[in-house]
């Protein structure tokens, strides 16, 4: 069965890909998902999917970005798959394909923040041939 790997752009593809994006960010609204989505792409944010017989099965948020301790690089903000469709390789080819891009644009790295109880995505990662080489930290407010 062949992947149909796309960059979401339309509304429609963006509001394909709410319920994956849903399993890992549970706190956005269907309603507000949408304009989030529209306001982070004015700093350069994208969607990455792959569709499965019609059917959005994992996607992949990203940005380009510049740091001080990095250069320029390909930030992956969100990575999710549908529940039940785990392990069959989805993940893993959308993140071949970040890859791929990243070193057509002239980064130097791909980097990802990722929440400790991920186990297997952690697996994901390290096969890729990412290292595990920081802890990020966040101070949040209740406003």
């Amino acid at each position: 069965m062949t992947l149909d790997i796309f960059i979401a752009d339309t509304d429609a593809e963006i509001q394909a890909c709410f319920s994956v994006f849903h399993e890992l960010r549970p706190h956005i609204e269907a309603d507000q998902f949408l304009a989030q989505v529209r306001r982070q792409q004015t700093q350069s944010y994208q969607i990455l999917a792959v569709r499965q017989q019609g059917t959005v099965k994992s996607v992949a948020g990203f940005r380009f970005a510049e740091f001080l301790a990095w250069g320029k690089v390909l930030y992956i903000d969100d990575l999710a798959t549908l529940s039940g469709e785990t392990s069959q390789g989805f993940a893993g080819a959308l993140l071949d394909w970040l890859i791929e891009h990243a070193q057509a644009n002239g980064c130097p790295g791909v980097h990802l923040d990722s929440g400790y109880q991920r186990f297997s995505a952690h697996r994901l990662y390290l096969n890729k041939g990412f290292r595990l080489n920081s802890h990020h930290f966040s101070l949040v407010f209740n406003i």
